[in-house]
C-alpha cells in the first residue's frame, strides 16, 4: 500500500474527526489538525503521504500551507477541501500543486475516489523512482535458443505465468535465470504492473530487511525519511529474489511470513503492511544441501519451492552454441560500431570444444571480445576468443589451478598447498570475470560476501604486485 500516513486539515472538528475515523477503518494512519500551526507542527515532527486540507482555516487560508508543502523534498499529495465552488480558486490550487480539489458537502466515496487516484499516482512514481537508481540491466533481452530443452523451458514458462505461483528458478551461474523471470512476468496478468528485483548477494547484511520491508524515520541512526522497502514497492505487481540462499537465517525467518500470510512490517514501525505481490526466486545452489547444512530453512525452501524451473546449464544445449554466436556477434557489432563478416569454420569448433563454466554469460563475453579484436571487415577467428592460449592471460582466464595440478609438480618447484590453490582459483575466477566481483563469486558457487573477505585476507597477507592490483579492482 504505497499511501501510510494521512493528515487531515480541518477546522470543523466534527468533520475533522468522522473523516480520520473513516481513515482508520480502512486501514490508513489518520492524525488531524484544527489550524494551520497545529498542522505545521505535525508536519515538521512526521512526514505524510496525503494531506486533506480545508482552505478557510481560523489562523489562517490553507493556501498558505500548500505552497509551503511543495518546498519540502518530501512532499506529501495535498487533496484540497472547500465550501467555495470556486472555478478561480480550483485553477489557483492546482497551480500551486494540489493534486485533487473537492466541493463540501462531499460523499466519502468522492473520497475513496480521490484516495484510489493517489494511491495509484503514488505507486507508480515510487516505482520510477526505483527503476530510475536501478544500473542497466543486463538480462532485458529475450531467451535465446532452439535446442530441446530451451523449447521445453519456454513451454513451462507459459503453464506457470499465468498463474501467480511463487516459482523457483534454479541453475547454474550463467545460465540466464533472470530472463526466465522476466519471461515469466511478462507473459503473466501482472506484466503492467512493477517487476522490482532485488539481489540479495549484492547488499549488505545489515541493510538487506530494510531493502526488504523499508524502514520508519528515525528506525536507525542515518533513518532521516521514512523508505518504502522492495516488496511495497512491488504491491499488485512481481519482485524478483535474486539469489535467494544468501539471506541470513533471521531474515529467512521474515521472509517466510511475507509468503504465508502477504503481510509485514517496516523496520520502527507498528503497522501492519499487507501487499499483494508474485514472488520469483533464484539460486544458483543446490538448496537441498544448504538445507542439510542447516544454511537454510527446510519450511522456506518448501514456500518456495511452490513452481521448480530448473535451467540447464549450456555444455547441456550444445546445438544452441552456433546460434548464440551469431545472435551475440551482430549485437556486440552494432554496440562497437565494427563490421565482422563471421566465425570461421575453425572458431565454432573451438567453441563447440570449450566447457563453458560461465555459461552463456560467458560465451557472450568471449563473442564480444572477439568482436572487438576482430577488427572491421574482418571474420573471427580462434585467436580472438581467447579459448586457448600459450601460457598466457588467455591460458589463466580458461584453466583453473585446480586443472593445472592434475600434472605432476616440477621437480624444482614446490608443491602448492591448499590455500595457495584456493588463492589461485579466487584469482582466476577473477580474472574471467573481468573483475566484477558478483559474477566470480556465482562462478565459485559462494557468497559476494566470502569472496570479499578471501579478498582481504589475500591483500593483508601478500606483497605480490598481482593480488593487490586484483583487490583493487
Amino acid at each position: 500500500m504505497p499511501i501510510d500516513k494521512i493528515l487531515v486539515v480541518e477546522d470543523n472538528e466534527i468533520m475533522c474527526k468522522e473523516l480520520a475515523h473513516q481513515m482508520r477503518q480502512r486501514r490508513y494512519n489518520a492524525d488531524t489538525a484544527l489550524t494551520l500551526a497545529a498542522a505545521r507542527e505535525q508536519i515538521a515532527r512526521e512526514d505524510f503521504d496525503v494531506v486533506f486540507l480545508d482552505l478557510r482555516l481560523p489562523d489562517g487560508e490553507g493556501i498558505q500551507l500548500l505552497r509551503e508543502l511543495q518546498e519540502r523534498p518530501q512532499r506529501p499529495i495535498v487533496i484540497v477541501t472547500t465550501g467555495q465552488a470556486a472555478v478561480q480558486t480550483a485553477v489557483e490550487c492546482m497551480r500551486f500543486g494540489a493534486f485533487d480539489y473537492l466541493t463540501k458537502p462531499y460523499s466519502f466515496a468522492e473520497i475513496e475516489a480521490s484516495l484510489q487516484k493517489a494511491e495509484n499516482f503514488t505507486q507508480l512514481l515510487k516505482v520510477n523512482r526505483f527503476l530510475s537508481r536501478e544500473a542497466p540491466d543486463e538480462a532485458s533481452g529475450e531467451l535465446l535458443g532452439n535446442s530441446r530443452p530451451m523449447d521445453e523451458l519456454r513451454q513451462l514458462i507459459r503453464k506457470v505465468a499465468r498463474t501467480d505461483a511463487t516459482v523457483l528458478i534454479q541453475g547454474e551461474s550463467g545460465t540466464g535465470k533472470e530472463l526466465v523471470a522476466r519471461a515469466l512476468y511478462n507473459e503473466s496478468a501482472r506484466s503492467g504492473a512493477p517487476f522490482i528485483r532485488v539481489n540479495c548477494a549484492s547488499v549488505p547484511e545489515t541493510l538487506i530487511e530494510s531493502e526488504f520491508f523499508g524502514h520508519e524515520r528515525g528506525a536507525f541512526t542515518g533513518a532521516l525519511n521514512k523508505r518504502e522497502g522492495r516488496f511495497e514497492l512491488a504491491h499488485g505487481g512481481t519482485i524478483l529474489l535474486d539469489e535467494v540462499s544468501e539471506i541470513s537465517p533471521s531474515l529467512q525467518a521474515k521472509l517466510l511470513r511475507v509468503l504465508q500470510e502477504r503481510e509485514f512490517e517496516r523496520i520502527g514501525g507498528t503497522r501492519t503492511i499487507k501487499v499483494d505481490v508474485r514472488v520469483i526466486a533464484t539460486t544458483n545452489r543446490r538448496l537441498e544441501e544448504s538445507i542439510t547444512r542447516n544454511e537454510f530453512r527446510q519450511d522456506l525452501y518448501f514456500r518456495l519451492n511452490v513452481v521448480p524451473v530448473h535451467v540447464v546449464p549450456l555444455r547441456e544445449r550444445i546445438d544452441d552454441i552456433h546460434y548464440l554466436a551469431g545472435q551475440f556477434m551482430q549485437r556486440f557489432a552494432r554496440k562497437h560500431g565494427v563490421h565482422v563478416l563471421g566465425l570461421t569454420a575453425s572458431s565454432l569448433t573451438a567453441l563447440h570444444e570449450h566447457s563453458w563454466p560461465g555459461n552463456v554469460r560467458e560465451l557472450q563475453n568471449v563473442i564480444e571480445r572477439a568482436v572487438i579484436l576482430c577488427g572491421d571487415n574482418a571474420e573471427i577467428e580462434p585467436r580472438h576468443l581467447g579459448l586457448a592460449g600459450d601460457g598466457g592471460v588467455t591460458e589463466a582466464l580458461n584453466v583453473s589451478p585446480l586443472r593445472r595440478i592434475a600434472q605432476p609438480a616440477a621437480p624444482d618447484k614446490d608443491f602448492p598447498t591448499l590455500s595457495e590453490l584456493e588463492k589461485q582459483h579466487i584469482l582466476a575466477a577473477l580474472a574471467q570475470c573481468h573483475d566484477n566481483r558478483t559474477h566470480a563469486a556465482r562462478l565459485l558457487d559462494i557468497s559476494v560476501r566470502t569472496l570479499r573477505n578471501k579478498l582481504n585476507e589475500y591483500n593483508g597477507k601478500s606483497t605480490g604486485a598481482l593480488v593487490a592490483k586484483e583487490v583493487a579492482l
